[in-house]
């Protein structure tokens, strides 16, 4: 048993299991029907994604011409999406995650192509930190 890292609307791996959505908003031009059968999200949960506030600013790495700038940037993102997983509410779901990946077969994911530069490879350290058994 074991929890995934996944990028939303990828083709699923055998056993995968439910796909957690942990993005702020749903995929554009997607109807809600085809949410699962599309590979995007079986459970949409919000909670584990960045704050608008958050979001902004790890997008602007991926824009940013300055390889420094962005990387300060991103190393700012890092440090501001742990202070808001460690909300209590946040961290009890990581909690809660990190336990059922004992026993049970699931994923969480977002869009990003890069996951270096997503905050799924965030919730990645931060599932493994509470002992999350995490399938590669």
């Amino acid at each position: 048993m074991s929890i995934r890292i996944v990028r939303l609307g990828t083709p699923r791996s055998e056993g995968e299991g439910v796909r957690i959505g942990t993005v702020r908003r749903p995929p554009r031009g997607v109807p809600k029907a085809q949410f699962s059968s599309g590979n995007w999200y079986d459970v949409w949960y919000p909670n584990l994604s960045p704050s608008p506030e958050s979001m902004k600013l790890a997008l602007s790495t991926h824009e940013e011409p300055d390889a420094s700038k962005a990387a300060q940037n991103w190393a700012l993102f890092t440090r501001l999406f742990r202070r808001e997983m460690a909300a209590p509410e946040a961290a009890r779901t990581l909690d809660l995650l990190a336990a059922l990946s004992h026993g049970a077969n699931f994923s969480v994911g977002c869009y990003c192509a890069d996951e270096a530069r997503c905050h799924r490879s965030i919730l990645r350290a931060l599932l493994a930190e509470r002992g999350a058994d995490i399938k590669d």
